[in-house]
């Protein structure tokens, strides 16, 4: 297992419609790197609990993997700018830096996933549940900045593009340390690094 130790923690918030494949990304990324994971989906299928009940609980657990300034990942509610704002306020409050993921996969295939096809925790939702979700959800702008992977992609292709994103800052960092290039008195180029 790889880890994920990056110069400034991350909190990976999954985005996406019921079906679009976040909890898929989201449980391997975290097997992959042995990265904290909070679901409410997960919470939600230990037991009958109230909605209320399974964010309060979320929100716990994330307040404690918060401590440990490790990368978390989190598939919490997000469908809106006003979930997600909570969110990287929270993540920012705690020398974390937010990372949106939106897994973007079509509303028609989204539909037949969330309500057809039973995932591995048995629960599928109504039609009248996920046609809620399609109206409150909102999509990332641009200025959340987020990753957008497609949710009909492979495993592989979709944690590259992460990892592009998450190995961005340390391209940019290394790129400033090295000083610029001068002549010296005999023409030869000295290149320091900081």
């Amino acid at each position: 297992m790889k880890s994920l130790s990056l110069t400034t923690p991350h909190m990976i918030i999954m985005v996406g419609l019921p079906g679009s494949g976040k909890s898929f990304f989201a449980e391997k990324f975290a097997s992959t790197f042995g990265a904290p994971y909070v679901s409410t989906d997960i919470i939600s299928s230990l037991g009958a609990l109230e909605p209320q009940l399974i964010e309060t609980i979320s929100m716990y657990l994330l307040s404690e993997l918060l401590k440990t300034k490790q990368s978390i990942i989190v598939e919490c509610p997000a469908a809106t700018r006003a979930e997600r704002l909570e969110l990287t306020k929270k993540a920012r409050a705690n020398g974390y830096e937010p990372l949106i993921v939106w897994v973007q996969t079509d509303a028609a295939t989204t539909k037949t996933r969330a309500t057809r096809d039973k995932n591995k925790r048995g629960g599928v939702i109504s039609d009248e549940q996920y046609e809620r979700t399609l109206t409150r959800f909102t999509a990332p702008n641009s200025l959340e900045r987020p990753v957008v992977i497609s949710g009909k992609h492979t495993y592989a292709s979709q944690a590259k593009v992460v990892l592009q994103k998450l190995s961005a800052p340390r391209a940019e960092l290394s790129t400033q340390q090295i000083a610029p290039i001068r002549k010296t008195q005999q023409g030869r180029r000295n290149i320091t690094i900081r």
